[in-house]
């Protein structure tokens, strides 16, 4: 069963990636990137199943993994930079569509899992950050800002491993990383008027940048709460209530 599951992961992405490179016009750059991109979400997603002690796929999982080979075929038409927007568009839509569904089924099915979730966070940080690549042509390379981001606080947890911390619940985390993606696909698709593209950008960015640091801070107290409690005052009532989100370090 295994066996058939890694089988299957290898051969199933092959064909999709295989017409991004076509849809990408057979440049040696769009080749590279979807080689590149097919041995990576195999070997990674591999190591992440072995890591977490699991020997397949779940339902949802799958679900996850054709929203990853989709994220390839982007990331094809980007390295190969001449294409229809509109391409972009469409697998960029349907991958975004398609996220939130891997966590229904997996609730649906009881085969929620750790690996499930960091997986699903993981494809959607890196199309995030595709999609700013080109967004960035357009607009400067401060777009990628928002696309670093959570590689940067990730890199920053290494040397403060305090940063790893549970976050508290909230709905306006949730709501500004669900933002990203909408405001960066309108971006791409070039239907507003660039200054209106820029302002509604730089608005993304901005929200991004005041969630992150109000975490950052958040976590900062923890830390000092533990180590010394009488230093800060304890969280207010309104804190503790926040709506269900989730944290940085599980979504950007």
């Amino acid at each position: 069963m295994i066996k058939q599951d890694l089988l299957l992961r290898a051969v199933v992405p092959a064909p999709v990636l295989a017409a991004g490179v076509v849809a990408g016009g057979f440049t040696p750059l769009a080749w590279a990137t979807g080689v590149v991109y097919g041995l990576a979400l195999v070997l990674l997603t591999e190591w992440g199943l072995r890591r977490s002690g699991r020997g397949a796929f779940g339902p949802a999982d799958w679900i996850t993994f054709a929203r990853a080979t989709l994220v390839g075929c982007a990331a094809e038409l980007i390295a190969k930079g001449d294409f229809s927007l509109w391409w972009l568009v469409g697998l960029v839509g349907v991958a975004l569509l398609l996220d939130g569904l891997d966590g229904q089924v997996a609730r649906r099915t009881g085969t929620a899992s750790e690996f499930g979730a960091r997986f699903d966070m993981e494809v959607d940080a890196f199309l995030i950050l595709l999609l700013c690549v080109q967004v960035s042509h357009a607009l400067g390379p401060w777009v990628l800002g928002i696309g670093l981001m959570r590689y940067v606080f990730v890199a920053a947890s290494w040397a403060m491993p305090w940063l790893t911390a549970s976050l508290y619940p909230s709905m306006a985390r949730k709501t500004v990383a669900a933002v990203q993606g909408v405001v960066l696909v309108v971006a791409v698709s070039g239907l507003l008027p660039l200054a209106v593209t820029f302002a509604l950008v730089a608005a993304a960015l901005t929200a991004l940048v005041w969630s992150f640091g109000r975490d950052v801070v958040w976590l900062a107290r923890q830390r000092v709460s533990a180590e010394a409690p009488g230093r800060i005052v304890h969280l207010t009532r309104a804190t503790l209530r926040r709506p269900l989100g989730y944290g940085h370090n599980q979504a950007a």
